[in-house]
């Protein structure tokens, strides 16, 4: 990979951000940052479009054109090919079986062979493992903790998708008892209340029993899920990402007492990057190139 400068995108249900990293010491080009809201129903050239626009403007910021691009992108999808097997959700299903690696190169008047594409759980913990928390460590696994639960694997200088989110627990899936959805549900089964997010809870915790009742259940469905994964990955650390990891506090020292307990005495860390990792993680799918 000769490029120095490689732009990694972000690609949400709702948002692309894209920022410039310099590939040689590793660091973002802070100036670089570009963050458009993209109408997910919207036509295929309409989101085609805003992409293009965020990408277009994270360059034109730092005065450089177009060149290399990894984006990391939520599935289903053929990272490789460039195609979206998005469907049934409300979100891009205008790109259903489009190549959205064509359509995108061509609206940037770029090769295809330029944009690399990445299950965007995975560019989380690529990212870290190149300039965050998961850095010097050969296998690592990470989770990302919010609307959805995440969850991914780093060896051998790559990192993918370990796909955990929807193996049964308890009486459904890991996603059900381990997501900002339900915080909300136990809260409401508890109080009879309604809350908005994790995030009003934080707050109600040092007062109310029934919240700290909360989050030390989250953390016993957290230590199960991530036994079930460490028996799956021999990992050196665990790597904690996502919204719901900014209330750490709350959760984390119980989650390493029970974990202990269960066996497994390895570091824990939370995402030094946040919202930037799953970028950095996109830009590094160029490293080995």
């Amino acid at each position: 990979m000769n490029s120095k400068y490689v732009l990694g995108a972000d690609i949400g249900g709702s948002h692309i951000t894209a920022a410039i990293l310099n590939m040689e010491d590793r660091s973002f080009l802070e100036a670089s940052f570009s963050r458009k809201k993209v109408d997910p129903n919207g036509t295929s050239e309409e989101i085609i479009n805003t992409w293009c626009e965020a990408i277009n403007e994270a360059h034109e910021k730092v005065g450089l054109k177009p060149g290399k691009i990894g984006i990391a992108m939520p599935g289903p999808f053929d990272y490789e090919k460039g195609i979206s097997y998005i469907t049934g959700t409300t979100k891009y299903e205008a790109l259903y079986k489009l190549n959205a690696k064509e359509l995108l190169a061509k609206a940037l008047g770029i090769e295809s062979d330029d944009i690399l594409m990445k299950n965007d759980a995975a560019c989380f913990l690529a990212g870290e493992a190149f300039i965050g928390a998961a850095k010097g460590y050969d296998r690592v696994i990470g989770v990302t903790l919010g609307t959805g639960l995440g969850s991914s694997v780093f060896e051998n200088g790559d990192a993918y998708d370990a796909d955990f989110w929807c193996i049964p627990f308890l009486d459904s899936i890991a996603e059900e008892y381990i997501s900002t959805r339900w915080f909300l549900k136990r809260y409401h089964e508890l109080t009879g209340l309604n809350i908005l997010n994790v995030k009003e809870l934080t707050e109600l915790y040092t007062a109310s029993p029934i919240v700290q009742q909360i989050f030390d259940e989250f953390a016993g469905n957290l230590a199960n899920f991530l036994h079930y994964f460490l028996q799956k990955v021999n990992a050196e650390a665990i790597i904690i990402g996502g919204n719901i990891a900014k209330a750490e506090d709350k959760f984390l020292p119980a989650l390493t007492d029970k974990l202990k307990t269960m066996g497994h005495n390895l570091p824990i860390h939370i995402s030094l990057l946040n919202e930037n990792a799953a970028i950095a993680g996109a830009a590094s799918c160029w490293q080995k190139r």
